[in-house]
């Protein structure tokens, strides 16, 4: 439906026409390649095959080491696993093959929609905490940083800051490590060593699990906890804890320091709205003669990269050029002209700019993150790199029997050199703040104050 007071130009009338009817009837032309491919009609089998056959050809990583499964012996595991499961006609064991499939890859924009099986799945193996969240250090330990009032750890003595050594009779290290978090792939170990760390304490309602601790000050004590039905412990560490759905696409603020402090939410749906609130920003810090500046990226997810850096620069930043496979060629070929962010007809200087990155800023917001990186004079702070999941989607999306959909990156971006844009690498911090006792326990934001700091502010 188009509001009152709009109407549609047709330049295909010679020399146009122009519609105001309520709801015009217009056709969409998009390119073959682009269009959903729709298995949903077909058998677990043949949606299966037709699906695999498809992702292994265009796969936007193949012959990158580390990046694309082990083609043969991944349909040989899963394919009679489908096949049972369309015996059967279980949706879930259709879910948990299709899961395994995107697992195998080491890439964090290959996803998986699993319908009704996977939200019943997730709720039953999630639905129990045991009223802790830990955080693992730079040193290997894990520190308990979030304790329910009246949980079952906090019930057995368990304190705030207490160092968990076992797990189920397993040093805490190992018993991450051996966890098979439910979200997932990643683009990055850290990313997956993180979840694990969360996953590690979900468990179905009623399970038990044998946990070592030593309190601050305290001894080592072993204490048999039962899991209830919580979510706080597993909120408690989510990368998006804290954000606002609500908020505008942009906030912004002067801090006590005198420093400007942008925080970039989302870059997508209102995108003209997003452009004018930076630059709105800009004009505010600097009209109050802000000593700097500090760009907030870390809780943005992505959505279209709109080149903000370059209100910020006079020179041209050259980015990722866009690569596909191509049949007729057998390689991977470029399309289109290299990205790149082009200077603003505004310009404004700050004599100190500092940008804040986290493994939450995914796809486009890194590729917002790598040109702001690239602005003379910019550090990057953070506690751990962008999340490196850089790829493009549109040509690798399938829908599949039972409600299912998968997505699988088919497009990959190159530096000139030839070598792989941000994708499994991510915008690191130039200055990066240690994950240590003292920050995991802070009730400040540490990254923020470090790079306040950095800046010269208190």
């Amino acid at each position: 439906p188009i509001p009152a007071g709009y109407s549609v130009m047709n330049l295909d009338k010679t020399p146009f026409a122009v519609s105001q009817d309520s709801v015009p009837h217009l056709t969409l032309y998009e390119p073959k390649d682009v269009a959903v491919k729709d298995f949903s009609k077909e058998s677990y089998s043949e949606a299966f095959k037709h699906m695999f056959d498809k992702v292994r050809q265009d796969y936007a990583f193949n012959g990158i080491p580390g990046k694309e499964p082990a083609w043969d012996s991944l349909f040989a595991e899963l394919s009679p696993r489908v096949a049972d499961a369309e015996s059967k006609h279980d949706a879930q064991a259709l879910y948990l093959a299709l899961k395994d499939f995107t697992m195998a890859f080491h890439d964090g924009h290959v996803g998986l929609g699993g319908g009704d099986a996977e939200n019943q799945i997730f709720q039953e193996q999630t639905a129990g905490g045991y009223g802790f969240a830990i955080r693992e250090l730079d040193d290997g330990r894990a520190i308990v940083i979030f304790l329910l009032g009246d949980g079952p750890a906090a019930q057995a003595g368990m304190q705030l800051g207490a160092e968990v050594t076992e797990f189920n009779g397993e040093p805490i290290g190992q018993a991450i490590g051996n966890v098979e978090p439910f979200s997932g792939p990643f683009s990055q170990d850290f990313s997956t060593r993180y979840q694990q760390a969360r996953y590690l304490l979900r468990a179905p309602d009623g399970s038990q699990a044998t946990v070592t601790y030593v309190n601050p000050k305290g001894a080592p004590k072993t204490v048999t906890l039962t899991a209830v039905q919580e979510r706080q412990s597993f909120a408690a560490t989510s990368i998006f804890k804290g954000s606002d759905p609500n908020a505008l696409p942009v906030e912004f603020r002067l801090l006590d320091s005198g420093i400007g402090y942008v925080r970039i939410n989302s870059n997508y749906d209102d995108l003209n709205l997003i452009v004018r609130l930076f630059e709105r920003a800009l004009k505010t810090f600097q009209q109050n003669q802000a000593p700097g500046i500090i760009i907030d990226l870390r809780q943005n997810s992505g959505g279209a990269p709109l080149g903000l850096a370059g209100f910020l620069t006079d020179k041209e930043i050259p980015m990722g050029q866009l690569e596909y496979f191509s049949e007729k060629t057998g390689k991977f070929e470029p399309e289109g002209p290299r990205e790149k962010v082009t200077p603003n007809e505004h310009q404004y200087h700050f004599d100190k700019m500092a940008l804040l990155v986290d493994q939450a800023c995914f796809s486009a917001c890194e590729i917002e993150a790598y040109a702001f990186s690239q602005v003379p004079g910019m550090i990057v702070v953070g506690q751990y790199p962008t999340s490196g999941t850089e790829a493009e989607v549109a040509r690798g999306e399938f829908n599949l029997p039972e409600g299912m959909s998968l997505q699988v990156p088919t497009g990959r971006f190159t530096l000139p050199d030839g070598s792989i844009f941000l994708e499994g690498k991510g915008v690191a911090p130039t200055v990066r703040v240690p994950i240590d006792e003292a920050s995991v326990l802070s009730e400040e934001d540490v990254v923020l104050k470090t790079a306040e700091k950095e800046l010269g502010g208190n």
